[in-house]
């Protein structure tokens, strides 16, 4: 392991527009207001510009923290996405998979559950996770 600094977010991992997960938040009233006066003073171009900043800003403090950790856990950062020809690829090896990522894993609309279930022994996912309403139901089970 290298001593050599780490960035919060490693190039190409940080969603671009329509890749974003909505996320809601409870705020007292002198919280939004303080919020209010900084985007009023121009300190920021709207509430969810300040929140992102602040945001992005813890990340970048616990920069080692998240960064030993992912090794430590061997967690895949960024995204991950299974296609139908790729399970069916595992399936084929009689092998089975074990997915853990930070981030964002997707498996293609196209899997069945019957197959999801054949190829994927465990899923641990620290973000947001895509797959049919079916697929998740098939592995709710094995999901950590």
């Amino acid at each position: 392991m290298t001593d050599a600094p780490v960035p919060a977010v490693p190039p190409g991992s940080r969603p671009k527009g329509g890749e974003t997960e909505k996320i809601t938040i409870n705020l007292g009233p002198v919280d939004l207001g303080q919020i209010d006066l900084l985007v009023q003073e121009g300190f920021y171009a709207n509430r969810t510009d300040l929140i992102r900043t602040a945001i992005r800003n813890q990340l970048a403090l616990h920069t080692k923290v998240v960064h030993d950790t992912v090794v430590r856990r061997e967690l895949v950062l960024g995204m991950q996405h299974f296609s139908r020809a790729d399970l069916e690829a595992v399936r084929a090896r009689g092998e089975t998979l074990s997915i853990q990522v930070l981030g964002l894993a997707s498996i293609a609309n196209d899997v069945t559950p019957e197959l999801a279930l054949a190829t994927i022994e465990s899923l641990s996912v620290l973000g947001a996770f895509h797959a049919s309403a079916a697929v998740k139901t098939a592995l709710a089970a094995r999901t950590h």
